[in-house]
This record gives structure tokens, sequence and C-alpha cells, in this order.
């Protein structure tokens, strides 16, 4: 059974193989420094897209606190790589970026926090380049241009996150505190859905953080069709891994897949035979609606959350107002 399914990958490998470089968005931060690895490791030729280019002053590194310049110097240290400088946000540069590639590993993100100011009802903070909307959606929107424009790039493996539980703690404290993330990443979602003649697979992945050791021994498990699994940790290489093999698997084509971990002996050592079964999407995911529940889940999240807080400063200023009185008697 082992030896079919060896044989199976490598047919696979054999039908995909088509000598063109693969592109990776947001290829200088841990995810991304991973996939461009693994793609390298494969023999592929990776187009990465990279905001500055690198000095000849930076120290190549790969290291967990490497600066973005270091980890693009080290990216061209590696064997078929090359550097298009640019941003996710700029339609041109992505254009550039994907002309002549066979597929696109979009795994970029926005990283810009919430202000005071984006309150005020004449200030439209989704116009800056940094907005959740401008990297998580319009990003997106490049990228399916850009793919169209190529007539090469058949495929994009864009990386979210489980956004469909708009009133759950995480998703209004990623919102309310990350300028909507998880919202504008699930509108990024529907743009992909909605293509009829680029393949997309979406990877929906536990926290990715400082969980390597933690995740020593666990197991790999992934539910297709937008299916829901217990969150938890994920190693940034496994995420990787998955991105990478999934571009191998035909039938992985127009799939929503969760990727999370679970104990040892509950799952699988590697993604290979996990994606050998999934399917393509047939449910029928949320539309806009879903975007207006985010709003309102944002809003009274943070009615609640600030109603607490000034019953928290009320009573800390009414006890400091009684032990004062208690020490002046």
């Amino acid at each position: 059974m082992h030896s079919a399914f060896a044989v199976f990958l490598l047919l696979l490998v054999a039908a995909n193989s088509s000598g063109l470089p693969v592109a990776v968005i947001g290829a200088t931060g841990k995810l991304g420094r991973h996939a461009v690895q693994k793609l390298v490791q494969q023999g592929c030729s990776v187009r990465c897209l990279v905001r500055c280019a690198p000095s000849s002053a930076a120290k190549p590194s790969n290291a967990q606190n490497a600066t973005s310049a270091e980890v693009a110097a080290w990216l061209t240290t590696l064997p078929g790589v090359e550097l298009v400088e640019g941003d996710v946000t700029d339609r041109q540069c992505v254009m550039e970026l994907l002309r002549g590639c066979s597929a696109c590993l979009a795994l970029h993100g926005a990283r810009r926090t919430t202000k005071l100011s984006d309150l005020l009802p004449w200030v439209d903070a989704t116009r800056e380049p940094a907005h959740a909307k401008q990297v998580n959606y319009e990003g997106v929107r490049h990228v399916i241009e850009a793919a169209r424009a190529s007539g090469t790039c058949k495929r994009i493996v864009r990386v979210t996150g489980k956004g469909e539980t708009p009133w759950s703690i995480f998703s209004i404290l990623i919102n309310g505190l990350g300028s909507m993330a998880k919202a504008w990443n699930y509108e990024g979602e529907r743009l992909l859905r909605a293509c009829d003649d680029i393949d997309y697979t979406i990877v929906r992945p536990g926290y990715m953080g400082q969980v390597d050791a933690q995740l020593e021994g666990a197991s790999l498990v992934l539910a297709d069709n937008g299916g829901d699994l217990k969150v938890s940790g994920i190693p940034h290489s496994s995420v990787a891994q998955l991105c990478v093999r999934c571009l191998d698997f035909p039938n992985a084509a127009r799939s929503t897949l969760c990727a999370m971990t679970a104990p040892k002996g509950q799952g699988a050592d590697s993604f290979d035979p996990l994606l050998a079964e999934v399917a393509a999407d047939t449910r029928r995911f949320a539309g806009g609606e879903l975007f207006k529940r985010h709003v309102l889940a944002v809003r009274v999240g943070g009615l609640v959350m600030s109603g607490f807080a000034v019953g928290f400063v009320g009573g800390s200023v009414s006890v400091l107002r009684a032990a004062l009185a208690m020490l002046t008697r």
C-alpha cells in the first residue's frame, strides 16, 4: 500500500512539474521563508516579492529574529531564487512577479494595528496601504488579476485563518485591534472562490508562534470543505509544507483546508496522505453578510469591554478613596 501511494505521488509530481517558477508573497516572513526553502529543496525555481532589495550591508540570516533585509539577503543565496522588489498592494509589482509563473503562494498578511483616529467619522483608514483591506483583500485581487494576465499561473494558495466565527472573542480582538484583519481575510477568500478560471487552495491554520518545542512529536490533521477543527498550535514549517505540497495534488484545487495538530498517533506525520484524500469545496460559504456581522461583533464587543473598563476604573477609584479615608482618620 505504501509503494502504491509513493507511485501515486510520483505521478502527481511528474504531471505538475512545469519547470516554471513559483511566486511567493510574504517570503521574508516566518512562514514565507520556510515555504521558499521547501520549494528550493524540491528543485523549484522561486520568485519572491520583497518590500526592499537587500543591501550589501545586510548580513544574510534566516534566524527567528532576523530583519526583513537580512532574510532577503539570505534568500539570494538559495539556488534558483529571484527577488522582485515591491508590495502586494502595488498591482504592477504583482503583475511583474507572476509573469511566467506556474503558481503563487500568497502568504502575506496585514500587520497594521487599529488607531484611535480610525474611529473619527471623516477618517477612511481603509485607504492606507498597510490597512487590512488593502493587504488581505485588494492584495488578493491583484494576485488574481496578475494570474489571469500571466496566462501561466493556474493555482493560487492563500493562507488566511478561521474567519467564519465573528462573535468569538479571538475574532473580536483580532478585528478590533488589527484593522478588521479577519473580516478582510474572509473577503479575500470570497474573491478566490468567485474565480472560475483559476484554481485556489485556501489554507486556514491554527496559531503559528513559538510552538515548535511544545508540539514536538505531534500529529497533523486536515479538514477540507472549510471544516471546523479544534484550534491548536501548528509550526510555521508544517504550514509551509502544506502550502508547497498541495501544488502537487490536483484534488486539492478549489478547496478550503483547515490545518491543525493533534496528540501523537491521532493524525499523520506529513500532509501528503491527508492531501490525497481532500476534495473540492461543495458547501455554500457565507457571503457579504458575514463582513457585516464581523463589524457588528467588534462594535458590540468594544462597548462591552469599554463598560468593563469603566467599571474597573470606577471600582478602583472607590477602593482608593476608601483606603485614603481610613488612613486619614
